[in-house]
């Protein structure tokens, strides 16, 4: 018999999801996580081929890769409340991009921290969340439950050990070659209003479009790497 995790995992992945993991909350403020006890971590890939382009920063299909797979992990983060409502259960999602406090570009729970209690990878020196399957070149959804979900094993600290690649590859310089541990502020490892005014300024000159995207972290990552060389 098909458990609820089973359930919602097959429509996920028959969907285009890559990766789907589920969390343990209850250790985290109530407030962050609007009071439910579980959460759901959706990742989708993106594009090998096109991530392969980004050279010297982002790029016109970077731009549109990244907008397309926000659509659909908000769609995505759509269906599964949608399914969860059904089986009588309350969720509600934490869609694709959003900022929650615009002084310091935080949000009360980031995608990456649901995505560690769920066992979908560690949060690498360049403040992105690092998977052995895709590396960092994942987007990210998130779901909130009362649904009495079966758990993965939270990861708790890094594996990138003393790999610098990210902060070499960073054109604004922002990264702070630190690894990360569950509960490290998120300043610690790098300066998010540095690297959103760099990135703005080269995807200004590069593409001609107002976004804070770059991309070279993403995939200066050797996992990332792995992932790239493997799909091509």
């Amino acid at each position: 018999m098909k458990t609820l995790n089973d359930e919602l995992t097959i429509i996920l992945k028959s969907s285009g999801v890559s990766l789907v993991g589920y969390a343990n909350l209850h250790e985290i403020d109530s407030e962050a996580r609007d009071g439910f006890p579980f959460g759901i971590s959706i990742a989708i890939a993106l594009n090998p081929q096109i991530m392969s382009g980004i050279t010297i920063g982002p790029t016109k299909e970077y731009s549109a890769e990244y907008k397309r797979l926000n659509i659909l992990l908000d769609n995505l983060a759509q269906l599964t409340v949608h399914f969860l409502g059904k089986k009588g259960f309350k969720a509600k999602a934490r869609f694709a991009t959003f900022e929650e406090d615009k002084a310091t570009l935080t949000a009360k729970l980031p995608h990456k921290t649901v995505a560690t209690r769920a066992g979908l990878g560690w949060v690498g020196k360049s403040a992105l969340r690092i998977t052995e399957e895709y590396g960092s070149a994942v987007r990210l959804v998130t779901v909130l439950t009362d649904a009495a979900l079966s758990t993965g094993k939270s990861i708790n600290s890094s594996r990138c050990g003393d790999c610098t690649a990210c902060v070499d590859a960073c054109p604004a310089r922002t990264l702070a070659d630190r690894n990360w541990q569950a509960g490290v502020p998120r300043e610690s490892l790098f300066d998010a209003y540095t690297c959103r005014k760099k990135a703005r300024e080269q995807t200004a000159r590069l593409i001609g479009e107002s976004k804070s995207i770059c991309g070279l972290c993403i995939v200066a990552c050797p996992w990332t790497k792995k992932f790239l060389k493997k799909a091509n």
